[in-house]
């Protein structure tokens, strides 16, 4: 027998959607002006008439934007930063989180190491001593010097090693009885089965060094090697007047700064928006596994 709903209930959820709804637009409103701005005219923009939809509408900031050579170098910088630091981050973060979800009798001195981790997030050193260590192993103002402080992230490495924790002994003890090594447990059985979580977390590794924009300012001497981030940082934000060209101050005529930016914050968001659609589906399955046993 089917039990229908009572009014309070349909109540309750009307209300819940309607919550929801206006979430996702106060979401999306941001997305959408900066959308407008960007494809619209300047004088429109000026008088401050785009809202949700551009007015007098062009490509002119896109055209000036993408034909920035300033702007492509740190575009293909933060894409490449994203090729190589998010292999090196999940690659280590596995490789310290598996050993670690093992109980003491497999790994004696799991705590110990454990605790040498934990006390990373809980204690740090500083800006100054963080910085001093970078300089002291010669790789400021090198494209590693974006990928290697940052190689092992620990909360990522929590998360991974508490979805670890969630897959049955009884398996890998089947694996290691029929001759397979702790590589071929790892690799074979782990590793695929914890699919969901380092789906989340490799996207999170995306995000991450997509977003960054400190490293860049702090650890880079030459405005050539900065990121992407840290190149708008420098534009938009505290008007780094030294980083526009004498042309690009005579463009600004036809299409405004708020033009401008807003199709640089657009044309950055981008990469990470194609992204997040493929693999958002594992967001819920794999941080809500991979948090619930200790």
């Amino acid at each position: 027998m089917i039990k229908r709903a009572s009014m309070g209930r349909r109540a309750f959820v009307v209300m819940n959607y309607l919550f929801l709804a206006a979430i996702a637009a106060a979401c999306l409103f941001p997305l959408v002006n900066v959308l407008a701005i960007s494809f619209s005219a300047s004088s429109a923009v000026g008088a401050g008439e785009v809202k949700l939809w551009p007015i007098g509408f062009n490509l002119k900031s896109y055209e000036f934007v993408l034909g920035k050579p300033e702007f492509a170098n740190a575009f293909l910088i933060s894409l490449e930063r994203v090729a190589v630091g998010v292999p090196v981050n999940m690659l280590l973060t596995i490789l310290v989180a598996y050993p670690l979800s093992r109980e003491r009798k497999d790994f004696r001195f799991r705590n110990a190491y454990a605790w040498y981790f934990v006390v990373t997030i809980l204690f740090s050193g500083g800006l100054i001593p963080w910085y001093m260590t970078i300089k002291s192993t010669g790789i400021i103002d090198s494209f590693w010097a974006l990928i290697l402080p940052g190689a092992v992230p620990v909360f990522n490495v929590i998360l991974l090693l508490n979805f670890f924790k969630t897959i049955p002994e009884e398996i890998e003890e089947a694996a290691l009885m029929d001759g397979a090594g702790r590589w071929q447990a790892l690799w074979k059985i782990a590793v695929p089965l914890s699919a969901p979580a380092i789906a989340t977390l490799t996207l999170f590794c995306i995000v991450t060094h997509w977003n960054s924009w400190f490293e860049g300012l702090i650890l880079m001497n030459s405005p050539d090697n900065y990121p992407l981030q840290s190149y708008l940082q420098t534009v938009i934000v505290n008007r780094d007047m030294s980083l526009i060209s004498a042309a690009e101050l005579a463009r600004w005529s036809e299409i405004s700064d708020r033009t401008s930016k807003a199709a640089q914050v657009f044309v950055a968001m981008v990469p990470v928006l194609l992204v997040y659609p493929f693999l958002q589906k594992y967001f819920a399955e794999g941080i809500v596994m991979g948090s619930v046993k200790g």
